[in-house]
């Protein structure tokens, strides 16, 4: 059944995340052979569509107003209802982030309908497109389908490939005037506490510590190791608790789920609170002092041995086989 599929894109810093590109695949499973419509929403995104489409969107769809400058969920849901409205999608694809977190629960309240969120795999199956999430903080995972009304789904980062990008592909990028109003929430400024570089919620290597890395300059050593693995680097709720660190870097049940190639626990005992938050990682690596450690329990590699000690000879031996390469 060829299905009209929206999706979300999503701009930070004047870029478009990569979970964007990964919510047009699943876009493309779900629409089954139909269109393909990507969605920017802001001040100034009109030149980040054809970055859409050369990633597999048919055509790109913008919305543009200074008061969409910074996200409210009041703003952008007026933006979403309005396309909704003028293109009647039969389904609509959202990064699980942080926006989408927050605007996707607010517009399937409003369009009377379900939402299938936090989805990790999806695939084509008997007539039906069968959606996989995690469930009791990834301990099990359920299989949903949709049997009628709109399809809604939010997408994790890290967990469906992005289509490869064609340079060539061209499509048709549209505005559509919106009357942004009655907005409860103005944002006056933004005050950034998150570190520069690799973003934590998409990065394809995370180097994370916990309580035993002691103290702020405890994490020096592990952003050099990420620096040279191109990630980025996460902590445990303790190590926030601690003040080692700012909590915008934690991952948890209550912190950041994140799904990277490659997890790197530094010091981590491995709370079932922590876990939940990386337990899906392709290939987990667990450095600590304590043999016993629970976070070994769900490492595929584990070293026991000081992380001050460990951290700085895996850094050493990787920026030789970088110089060697």
């Amino acid at each position: 059944m060829a299905r009209k599929v929206l999706v979300m894109g999503e701009v930070r810093d004047s870029s478009l995340r990569n979970v964007s590109f990964e919510a047009i695949a699943a876009a493309k499973v779900m629409a089954e052979g139909g269109e393909v419509v990507g969605l920017l929403v802001g001040e100034s995104v009109a030149s980040l569509g054809s970055e859409l489409i050369q990633y597999g969107a048919d055509r790109v769809i913008t919305v543009e107003d200074a008061l969409l400058a910074t996200y409210t969920s009041d703003g952008y849901s007026q933006a979403v209802l309005a396309v909704m409205e003028e293109e009647s999608p039969e389904a609509l694809v959202f990064g699980h982030t942080a926006l989408g977190k927050d605007l996707s629960p607010r517009l399937a309240s409003k369009l009377d309908t379900g939402l299938i969120s936090d989805v990790t795999s999806l695939e084509e199956a008997g007539g039906n497109i069968v959606f996989t999430r995690p469930i009791y903080s990834g301990k099990a995972f359920e299989k949903k389908i949709v049997t009628d009304g709109l399809m809604f789904v939010t997408i994790r980062p890290n967990n469906v490939p992005a289509l490869e990008k064609d340079a060539a592909r061209t499509g048709d990028v549209s505005s559509l005037s919106v009357a942004i109003k009655d907005l409860r929430t103005i944002v006056r400024d933004v005050i950034r506490k998150a570190t520069q570089g690799v973003d934590l919620s998409e990065a394809k290597v995370v180097i994370a510590g916990g309580r035993g890395v002691k103290s702020e300059d405890g994490f020096k050593p592990l952003q050099e190791l990420a620096d040279v693995l191109g990630g980025a680097v996460g902590a445990s709720r303790g190590a926030c608790d601690a003040e080692y660190c700012d909590y915008s870097l934690q991952i948890g049940q209550t912190g950041k789920v994140l799904t990277p190639d490659l997890y790197i626990a530094c010091g981590i005992s491995g709370a079932i609170q922590h876990l939940a938050g990386m337990s899906n990682s392709k290939v987990i690596v667990a450095i600590n002092k304590d043999p016993e450690a629970n976070i070994f329990k769900v490492a595929d590699y584990g070293i026991v041995g000081d992380l001050f000690e460990v951290v700085p000879m895996l850094t050493e031996e990787l920026k030789k086989l970088k110089v060697n390469a």
